[in-house]
């Protein structure tokens, strides 16, 4: 993979963050985290998920496939502080299925960036209808965000989005995909 951040301007910014809020950079407690914030957003943005695209012929058509509870990680691009999301990713099998690790595979792939939850759940929907060649695809998210719970109105919550289509702009796949995510 390329190198995507450059480390060692990443830890001199850093130190001279410390410096402007009013600490010193150089005290033992601070002495590594230059090095250990570069090297936390190394991993974030440089993060490689393996391959995506391993799909199956599909024995069965017109079958809901539906995985539900993955946890991600990402970076609100507003404010770069943290956000968790519980995604649940479901298709409608035509000719070819998807492999079961490569969900959280793409989910990962676009929670390490700076994002928008929105953003995250359109482009996790994408990803999944390019690899299937299908727009029978949901993605729901249910998630919270520290720029919300720890600054600002400082209010736990939770936000929820979703991407819907092909079928699932129908009442019925609609609903049995609701009625799956929430058992």
């Amino acid at each position: 993979m390329t190198q995507k951040i450059d480390h060692a301007k990443v830890k001199s910014l850093v130190r001279e963050l410390l410096t402007a809020l009013g600490d010193d950079p150089d005290r033992e407690g601070l002495k590594e985290t230059p090095r250990r914030i570069a090297n936390f957003w190394r991993e974030f943005i440089e993060y490689e998920p393996g391959k995506l695209d391993t799909t199956f012929s599909s024995v069965k058509h017109n079958q809901m496939v539906c995985v539900t509870g993955m946890r991600v990680w990402s970076m609100c691009e507003h404010h770069m502080l943290p956000f968790w999301c519980d995604v649940s990713i479901a298709y409608i099998a035509d000719d070819k299925v998807l492999g079961l690790s490569k969900f959280a595979r793409i989910a990962h792939k676009h929670a390490h960036k700076l994002t928008l939850q929105e953003q995250l759940v359109s482009d996790i929907s994408e990803e999944v209808k390019n690899i299937l060649g299908t727009d029978n695809v949901a993605v729901y998210a249910k998630g919270e965000h520290l720029c919300m719970t720890m600054r600002g109105i400082r209010t736990p919550h939770r936000m929820i989005s979703s991407a819907l289509d092909g079928h699932f702009l129908e009442t019925a796949p609609r609903l049995e995909f609701f009625r799956l995510i929430e058992e």
